[in-house]
């Protein structure tokens, strides 16, 4: 089993999501038919089977998505996406911040920066509905949440402030940071149904 995973390399935490992806599929021994790679242009989308859309300023990365010409390729990849923190802002179909152009393929509603700024992140241990093995260590830098979802979405884990995991069809979308450790099982339940 293999499957190419592009990270969009516009603004962000490209290289620690190109290196969990790259651990989970060595996990899964899936390491040497796989790949994982930047993607920057539209072009690059079609040899993808996935795309990750990191955490960074989401406004940043809504801006270069239209300035590169990426959005509606993004709206048409076939493929699945795994949206973290910005991502799962990017991905929703209504964010709070008219900046933000959302690309609308996971029916739901977020709340940008819904803990206030940096110094309000913080680290959380969250059962997320599917994955085992015990809680999963969440890291929350300048997150959102979700405040409502579509008919489809699966929520997999909410804190009391709102919806922090969801999935829908191929795409997961978290409001934190699963690149920033070294726990891999959001990565490989995504690639699992990636790969089936």
């Amino acid at each position: 089993m293999g499957v190419n995973v592009g990270v969009l390399a516009l603004q962000g935490n490209v290289s620690e999501h190109i290196a969990a992806f790259e651990c989970a599929l060595d996990r899964m021994r899936w390491g040497d038919t796989s790949s994982v790679f930047s993607v920057k242009k539209a072009g690059e989308l079609m040899g993808c089977d996935a795309l990750a859309i990191p955490g960074g300023e989401s406004t940043t990365i809504s801006r270069l998505i239209e300035k590169n010409h990426l959005y509606e390729p993004i709206r048409q990849f076939p493929g699945g996406m795994f949206a973290t923190c910005a991502g799962m802002v990017l991905i929703a179909t209504h964010v709070d911040d008219p900046r933000v152009h959302p690309l609308c393929l996971i029916d739901m509603t977020v709340e940008r920066n819904a803990f206030g700024r940096q110094r309000e992140s913080f680290e959380a241990d969250l059962v997320i509905d599917g994955i085992d093995g015990g809680p999963f260590h969440a890291v929350f830098i300048r997150a959102p949440v979700g405040t409502e979802v579509g008919n489809g979405v699966n929520v997999l884990a909410r804190i009391d402030r709102g919806i922090v995991a969801v999935e829908f069809g191929k795409h997961m979308a978290l409001a934190f940071h699963p690149e920033l450790g070294d726990d891999t099982r959001l990565h490989e339940r995504f690639l699992k149904k990636i790969g089936t």
